[in-house]
């Protein structure tokens, strides 16, 4: 493509180009990779297909096709009844089984919704590949509504010649009624908080951290010995893991009076007015950034951190983004807490501190939950518990603990089951509680008790030295 070629298109599409250009995809050629299934037991397929059909059905007369992406690009189903719509998709491979995102058919509306985590529309021209430019494409990407993790696109494609004004608006609506309807579907789970795209300056803790594992102090040294050398460095782990806070302790360890701001970034509508916040800080002396999520980010964002890339550490849940992972010299992995049990109670105590002002104390009974619980969402979900524990005692038993603290089930609870699984374990671990105790308020009998306690995964073990705990042992 030539320099003029890329003035007449706006940022977020040029950006595009230069990616699919540097992807080495042809302008002449629509040759996306196929695979010969495609997943459609996720509960995002179930709601976004059952949407779909919804549209489709007051849509049937118009020329426009209704597809479902998974995060990948990969097409998982397409709604058109239009024939000459039907074979023209076919002709470019614009089908289910193929994937479609930037790397394999370049510049394109799915593709770039995908890319940025935001709604994109692309018009005729506005296509990389000159196989694409007969249509006009509007996708919205779609957000898990409890974990976040992008779960795929909804994707409005129809002729470039037809008016695009609400094809755009219709995309929104069907991925906005799928992600609402995954929630639903989503027994009873929290909706995870919308991103504020906070940045803030980092103080040293009033608190003095914790002595922790090895595997926590290796992983911190090991950041601590880069950043020494000036590297840019990558801290990459699962949700909660505590990414940012070793980050943070290893630039800490390495200049104590530095100037360190975290930036934790926005929904991506937002990002260009995040990064106009911070960015200028970068040329300031004796100041650090570090950037949480940053595979988060749309593609175009992480394109232009690229060339900032000093003063910087990075974190990520997933994958770091193309534009940045060449740059990074170092990546370490923060520990997932159930791989260091050690850590559980320091931690515990410090946050507690931390949170009440003053040294807190755990029975031996909340001490064997806490030991005890697989901590599926990490050192996050353990300063929560705590906090809320803490916040009702000095002294932190049993029974100030949450019940999902008590509890091991493979798969999710409805709220009706969330709510009895609660009331159960705030009556087995009552000062003094017994079975006889629990059945009588409950209204239930000992024997369905028994039975709510094993289909919950209530650890009997975790109520040792009550009565509760003797009445299942004998």
């Amino acid at each position: 493509m030539d320099d003029r070629q890329l003035a007449a298109i706006p940022q977020r599409l040029r950006a595009s180009w230069l990616r699919s250009e540097g992807y080495g995809v042809p302008e002449d050629e629509v040759r996306p990779v196929f695979t010969g299934t495609v997943d459609t037991t996720s509960l995002f397929y179930e709601c976004g297909h059952e949407v779909l059909r919804g549209l489709h059905a007051t849509l049937s007369n118009e020329p426009i096709s209704l597809m479902i992406t998974d995060s990948e690009g990969l097409v998982l189903t397409r709604l058109c009844t239009d024939p000459a719509i039907v074979r023209s998709l076919d002709r470019v491979y614009l089908a289910p089984g193929f994937y479609f995102a930037e790397t394999n058919a370049g510049t394109n509306g799915l593709g770039l919704a995908l890319a940025d985590r935001t709604a994109s529309l692309v018009r005729a021209d506005e296509h990389y590949c000159t196989g694409l430019r007969g249509y006009t494409c509007a996708a919205v990407p779609v957000l898990d509504p409890v974990s976040g993790a992008l779960a795929g696109s909804v994707n409005l494609t129809t002729w470039s010649d037809q008016s695009s004004d609400l094809l755009l608006a219709l995309a929104q609506a069907a991925a906005g009624t799928t992600a609402a309807l995954m929630l639903a579907r989503a027994s009873g789970r929290k909706v995870r908080p919308s991103p504020r795209g906070e940045v803030f300056r980092v103080y040293a803790d009033r608190v003095a951290p914790p002595r922790l594992s090895a595997a926590w102090t290796s992983a911190v040294a090991t950041a601590v010995e880069a950043m020494r050398n000036d590297r840019v460095v990558a801290v990459v782990g699962e949700s909660g893991a505590g990414k940012t806070a070793l980050a943070t302790l290893a630039r800490r360890t390495v200049r104590p009076r530095e100037r360190l701001l975290n930036a934790r970034p926005p929904a991506p509508d937002d990002v260009g007015s995040w990064l106009r916040l911070w960015t200028p800080e970068l040329g300031k002396t004796d100041t650090c950034v570090v950037v949480s999520d940053v595979d988060a980010l749309p593609a175009w964002a992480a394109s232009s951190l690229a060339p900032l890339l000093t003063g910087f550490a990075l974190t990520a849940t997933e994958a770091l983004p193309e534009a940045l992972a060449p740059l990074v010299d170092v990546v370490v992995e923060a520990p997932a807490l159930r791989f260091r049990p050690d850590d559980v109670l320091p931690l515990a105590h410090y946050f507690a501190h931390r949170d009440r002002g003053r040294e807190v104390t755990f029975t031996s009974a909340a001490v064997r939950a806490l030991l005890s619980y697989e901590w599926p969402e990490n050192t996050r979900q353990l300063r929560q518990v705590v906090r809320v524990a803490a916040a009702r005692s000095d002294v932190i038993d049993a029974q100030h603990l949450p019940a999902e603290v008590f509890t091991s089930v493979g798969h999710r609870l409805s709220r009706l089951q969330t709510l009895e699984r609660d009331e159960i374990v705030r009556c087995l671990t009552a000062p003094g509680a017994t079975i006889a105790q629990a059945s009588a308020e409950l209204g239930i009998g000992r024997a369905t008790i028994y039975r709510k306690m094993a289909q919950y995964g209530i650890k009997a073990d975790q109520l040792r030295g009550s009565a509760v705990a003797r009445n299942v042992a004998g």
